[in-house]
């Protein structure tokens, strides 16, 4: 008799992938593409990408990679005039010494923070996280089993300090995870705190990873930072993850770095040699070109942004409900919709959220989903032209709801 199971058999899903829910940015990715499969005109505040093609000097490298048949497989870490360019960068910029054994590229900055806590974390070892934090921080880290301890901000209006990490630390702390500028709040951590956060994690025995997706997107009089400045006493426990996908608006090319300590950089790269194996070679020709030519096209990106925050942030602060602090990096407002929501009766962010996108084709995240109940996430990473229409359809939701 067959023991061949039957196709009702239900599939054994794992603890990890049980564990592990869908991206909660992912989510309202495919929600607005199934609405514009319906002919629907959504206006997208939700998506965290530059809506800039890649300058065409990266693409151009990329079809002279084809060309040359540069479709082979390459190292794990990646190919060394990349590495090399990766390292060149930070330290030309930074002051820092870093070689290429410091450094693994890897697929987006996403799998390099992926990559690094899997390399350390055991089950029950805890991790701090900023809270509010990019969604994919605590998943990566219940994937790895381990705990998420959270660094409470709003407090602060979202500023992480020394402070208050002191206070979140137990004598469980492995790592601290730290994001700036933020995603999702725009925040940016100054460079004396940056270093005095950096310098009590050590103190206390922790490990560092420095989210620094943003790098570049720091709006003045505020000034770029880097855990690379740090003296290297701090930065041999600290890994930086760097990624090219939002500086070069590359996104979909999958291309980010781990830069830290060899040690870690070594067990980074065993792992993924057993899983991705290495970054796509053709997406790493074209980096090499990316950080070593023209920075022009980061400075006017940066310029469009900041226009952009200069003209939304006021504009949704005239919104009844609706208090908003001005961002000081990357692409996102965050704004405090907790009297809207009272007003239009709304229980949740994720209510609002959906009444935005559903009813009114306005494309947002919920504040709940990055660990802030009573806030939205709203990219604007669009045109002018679409987030002033995205801002009056939200006046019209406001008016519908209170009328």
């Amino acid at each position: 008799m067959s023991t061949t199971a039957t196709s009702t058999s239900a599939f054994p899903v794992s603890k990890r992938a049980k564990m592990t829910k869908l991206s909660s940015t992912a989510a309202v990715v495919m929600a607005a593409d199934k609405l514009r499969a319906q002919g629907v005109n959504v206006i997208d505040l939700g998506v965290g990408e530059p809506d800039f093609p890649t300058p065409e000097h990266i693409k151009d490298a990329a079809k002279r990679a084809l060309d040359e048949n540069f479709t082979k497989y390459t190292a794990a870490t990646g190919i060394m005039p990349l590495r090399q360019a990766i390292c060149d960068y930070m330290n030309s910029n930074f002051g820092s010494d870093y070689t290429p054994e410091h450094c693994c590229v890897v697929l987006g900055g996403k799998q390099g923070i992926f990559n690094a806590v899997l390399a350390m974390i055991d089950p029950g070892d805890e991790v701090l996280l900023e809270n509010p934090c990019w969604v994919s921080f605590p998943e990566i880290v219940h994937f790895a089993e381990g705990k998420t301890a959270p660094v409470d901000t709003e407090v602060t209006d979202f500023h992480m300090t020394a402070d208050l990490v002191g206070q979140a630390i137990t004598p469980k702390s492995k790592l601290l995870i730290i994001n700036s500028p933020s995603n999702p709040t725009g925040r940016l951590i100054d460079r004396a705190e940056f270093r005095k956060i950096v310098e009590l994690a050590v103190e206390k025995g922790l490990w560092v990873i420095s989210d620094e997706c943003y790098l570049q997107f720091v709006y003045p009089p505020n000034e770029v930072n880097s855990a690379a400045m740090l003296p290297e006493e701090l930065r041999s426990r600290v890994l930086i993850a760097g990624s090219l996908s939002k500086t070069y608006a590359m996104t979909g090319w999958r291309v980010g770095f781990t830069l830290g300590p060899v040690e870690w950089v070594n067990e980074i790269t065993k792992i993924q040699s057993q899983s991705a194996t290495h970054a796509a070679s053709i997406a790493q020709k074209a980096s090499v070109v990316a950080l070593t030519s023209s920075q022009e096209s980061v400075k006017e990106m940066l310029a469009e942004y900041i226009r952009r925050a200069e003209w939304f942030i006021p504009a949704l602060n005239q919104i009844p409900g609706i208090k908003c602090s001005a961002p000081e990096g990357a692409f996102y407002a965050f704004p405090n919709m907790k009297e809207l929501m009272k007003n239009c009766g709304f229980a949740t962010s994720k209510e609002l959220a959906d009444e935005l996108l559903w009813k009114y084709g306005v494309v947002t995240t919920a504040g709940s989903a990055f660990g802030a109940e009573g806030y939205l996430r709203m990219s604007y990473a669009n045109s002018l032209e679409a987030i002033t229409e995205a801002v009056e359809r939200i006046k019209q939701m406001v008016a519908d709801r209170t009328k």
